[in-house]
């Protein structure tokens, strides 16, 4: 199982890694808030564990960013005991909130909770949309032809775009949050990547890319996954 650490003290980070390496779990560490974000999109985690107070982003942008894609349970383990900041970080999307200092008994049972809870709906049905077929878990796309289903490759930036998008149905995701998640915070003017990468995507999922039917694009504003109605759907 893999476990993202994100928090700007080199010591907790060090002692966080003794603790959970010695328990079998794999860890990554990110000592900033947008290198959090860039390491949860590389690394696709099992669990993030964040700091609230980190540099560039802060723990509650984190946890945003994390949100407007990924379903990864969020731990959040802070030196900040106020209710205020508590509710900030569930409000915000995180799952559970730790105190410093902890013991590690209770962060371990926490994890393990988490875990236990994720792992209970983390068979992730197939996306299916027109002739295409995306399994999210095995990050695998199908397209069926009249030869039977063929693989589409996706490079990984495709893929991560497609990824935000499916997650997000029928929600417009603004071109500055897909920016953040598959690039970083710090490309967030850099439009004509998206129009590029979308472009690509239409070419290889959508039955004529250059009239999209699932991949829409919001003009000014973002773009939109529009799956196919529900049976029965009016």
């Amino acid at each position: 199982m893999r476990i993202l650490i994100a928090d700007d003290d080199q010591q907790i980070l060090r002692a966080l890694r003794i603790l959970l390496g010695a328990r079998g779990y794999e860890v990554i560490t990110a000592q900033t808030g947008a290198e959090a974000l860039s390491q949860a999109v590389e690394h696709h985690p099992d669990l993030v564990m964040l700091d609230l107070g980190m540099p560039e982003l802060n723990g509650i942008e984190v946890i945003e960013g994390l949100r407007g894609w990924s379903s990864v349970p969020i731990l959040v383990v802070s030196g900040r005991t106020g209710s205020a900041d508590k509710v900030d970080a569930l409000d915000a999307g995180a799952d559970d909130y730790v105190t410093k200092p902890f013991a590690a008994d209770e962060l371990l049972a926490r994890i393990r909770a988490l875990t236990r809870r994720q792992s209970s709906s983390s068979d992730e049905p197939a996306v299916r949309f027109g002739d295409v077929t995306v399994d999210l878990a095995a990050h695998q796309v199908l397209r069926r032809t009249a030869d039977g289903e063929s693989p589409v490759r996706l490079t990984p930036t495709e893929w991560a775009i497609l990824e935000v998008l499916l997650r997000n149905p029928r929600r417009l995701v603004t071109r500055q949050a897909l920016l953040t998640q598959v690039w970083g915070p710090q490309y967030t003017n850099d439009t004509g990547y998206l129009r590029l990468y979308l472009a690509q995507l239409r070419k290889k999922l959508e039955p004529v890319p250059s009239a999209p039917r699932y991949l829409l694009t919001e003009a000014g504003m973002g773009y939109r996954f529009s799956p196919d109605p529900e049976p029965g759907a009016e």
